[in-house]
């Protein structure tokens, strides 16, 4: 029978914290850039109704990250090509949701079946095929934190020059077109740095785990606010708090970091739910979803 007292030394072992600490150095930072982009880039998934994308685009990137294992070349660029690929993919054949939806349902399989074969072709550290489907707490080092970088400048620059077309055109693509807004150019566009978003992602929490990053942070906040400037910054905050915060928990412990980050973001999602549920409750004004708010002037 298993020990109970085990089992919690297992999950959560803080003996020597500060020396480890200065293991997970480039993992902290890491997981600070990667919940800004993250907070950031979620927004748009959730306005744009494209959580399924996200999870379809993760899958390819596994692949491109094992297949790159297997071949002993950057797990890094690996795992952007075949994000990239997925996002070009998607992107270039979806123009209408159910396209999309059907497309991503068809590489997802594809996907996540090439990058099960290229781990079983694979002879290597066992770590390192769990790792980029769970997350590892000390994967990043110097190089792979200089690849994180130099991404997340490519994804603030990209969403900095389209943020407020971008909006429009996610809040009401009708209306948009119509006022000159060049609505499918955007797509392809946010696809690519989607893609890259998560690439990212996958370096930390792992290619089955991405949504808690992507997903979750956005759909938290449009819970308690419908302000489109606080909904972006509470994103940000909960990105954070969930990548930080799940490195911190899981330091020590033999547990991947995927649990601690996926506890913390389901948690907080919960939190800003009942916030929201009480607030409707006490007739406050009921809070519009993401696509129905009030569309950002171009």
């Amino acid at each position: 029978m298993t020990d109970p007292s085990d089992i919690w030394h297992r999950i959560f072992n803080f003996t020597d914290y500060p020396q480890l600490l200065t293991l997970v150095h480039n993992s902290l930072i890491a997981g600070a850039i990667l919940g800004v982009v993250g907070g950031l880039i979620s927004t748009f998934v959730i306005k744009r109704d494209m959580p399924f994308a996200v999870h379809g685009i993760s899958e390819l990137s596994f692949a491109g990250a094992s297949g790159a294992l297997l071949l002993g070349v950057n797990v890094v660029v690996g795992s952007l090509v075949g994000s990239i690929l997925a996002a070009v993919v998607i992107g270039a054949l979806g123009n209408r949701a159910r396209d999309r939806n059907s497309i991503i349902g068809v590489l997802m399989p594809f996907g996540l079946g090439l990058g099960v074969l290229f781990l079983a072709l694979y002879k290597g550290r066992a770590a390192n095929k769990f790792g980029l489907l769970t997350g590892q707490i000390v994967a990043v080092d110097t190089p792979q934190l200089s690849w994180l970088v130099v991404t997340s400048a490519i994804v603030l620059l990209g969403l900095a020059l389209i943020w407020r077309p971008l909006s429009f055109a996610s809040t009401d693509p009708g209306l948009a077109a119509a006022r000159g807004v060049p609505v499918a150019a955007l797509s392809p566009v946010f696809m690519l740095l989607l893609g890259l978003a998560v690439a990212m992602s996958v370096q930390i929490v792992g290619a089955l785990l991405v949504l808690s990053i992507l997903v979750t942070p956005a759909a938290a906040a449009m819970h308690v606010t419908a302000s489109p400037l606080l909904g972006t910054l509470l994103s940000v905050v909960f990105a954070v708090g969930s990548t930080v915060g799940g490195i911190l928990l899981a330091l020590g412990s033999s547990i991947p970091i995927s649990p601690y980050v996926t506890t913390i973001s389901f948690t907080i999602y919960l939190v800003c739910r009942l916030i929201g549920a009480r607030r409707r409750a006490r007739g406050w004004a009921t809070l519009p979803p993401a696509h129905a708010q009030s569309p950002i002037t171009a």
